[in-house]
């Protein structure tokens, strides 16, 4: 099944989850689609089966706090970062809930994490106005990259080059192999004094990269030549709140939720508006992503929520 205009207005919401009771800060999909995983204010992992629908365990990071949850590569681990204590990242096993190992290096909160699609590396953007690269193996940082601003950054699809967003102005991108040497290429953007950049991401085919901020626009640029291709706006977010944006798989439409509980799509090429979705959330949704392989997508407030097509196109 493709996914087409007319089969993202049909998506409804399949199942409504209240494991939690604070925001969901962040989660993310196994890369075979088959579970995600949350983090919340309220200090719980919660491990969701997407195929039978259903919470399957929770466990508690109640001393150091949670956000920023990524799966890596190896079956059942994840990184995180605290938003208590300390500013450490840290690796934990799912299967016997025990850490793995530590990354210290931040000394203000962790703002960004993004995991290589192909291998153990690692980045991480904090509010002390550094990019560290790192290795899963290693406790140690690899590499340290001094910024103007707080950053924001992404690995591309293929894991060869990242992507910083630094004072919400310019976009970045490094070599991975040779980052040291500095920027191989910067688009300078309009500065916009009213809000900050809060994400940045590649689409799955490497062509575009989507930059959310904290106001009500979403930039869409090449990631090739830095032009913006689109401005996305008409999304509530009025209180400045973090709204995760996101790419659909296929690279053709993009997708933020807002302040009010809805979900708004647009398509990635025309620009134009495709879908408003009312998801019922009873707070601003502040994550949202499709799955990786299979037609569906969850979105979440403090409730999480599950979400099918109606039609077969």
């Amino acid at each position: 099944m493709k996914l087409t205009d007319n089969v993202l207005r049909s998506f409804r919401v399949a199942k409504v989850f209240r494991e939690n009771s604070d925001k969901i800060n962040c989660f993310d999909f196994s890369s075979n689609g088959e579970t995600v995983i949350s983090s919340s204010d309220d200090d719980s992992i919660v491990l969701y089966d997407c195929q039978e629908g259903k919470p399957k365990r929770t466990l508690y990071s109640k001393k150091y706090g949670v956000d920023l949850i990524r799966y890596t590569h190896a079956a059942n681990t994840v990184v995180y970062s605290s938003n208590k204590i300390d500013d450490t990242i840290r690796y934990l096993s799912l299967h016997d809930n025990k850490y793995i190992r530590y990354f210290p290096g931040h000394n203000k909160r962790v703002v960004a994490l993004s995991m290589s699609p192909v291998d153990d590396t690692f980045i991480s953007g904090s509010l002390d106005k550094t990019i560290r690269l790192w290795d899963l193996r290693s406790p140690n940082c690899q590499g340290l990259m001094h910024l103007q601003g707080k950053p924001v950054c992404s690995f591309d699809p293929e894991g060869l080059i990242f992507a910083a967003g630094v004072n919400s102005e310019m976009v970045k991108l490094y070599d991975l192999r040779s980052f040291d040497k500095g920027p191989f290429a910067t688009f300078k953007l309009q500065y916009e004094r009213t809000c900050e950049w809060t994400g940045l991401k590649f689409s799955n085919d490497g062509k575009l990269i989507l930059v959310s901020s904290n106001g009500g626009t979403l930039r869409l640029l090449d990631a090739f030549k830095g032009a913006i291709l689109h401005s996305f706006g008409g999304y509530n977010n009025s209180k400045g709140v973090v709204l995760e944006a996101s790419f659909t798989p296929d690279s053709q439409f993009v997708m933020i939720g807002s302040e009010d509980g809805k979900i708004h799509v647009w398509n990635a090429e025309s620009g134009m508006k495709v879908a408003l979705l009312d998801g019922k959330h009873t707070g601003p949704v502040t994550c949202l992503q499709f799955n990786p392989k299979f037609m569906t997508f969850a979105s979440a407030c403090s409730n999480m929520a599950f979400w099918l097509p109606t039609i077969d196109d």
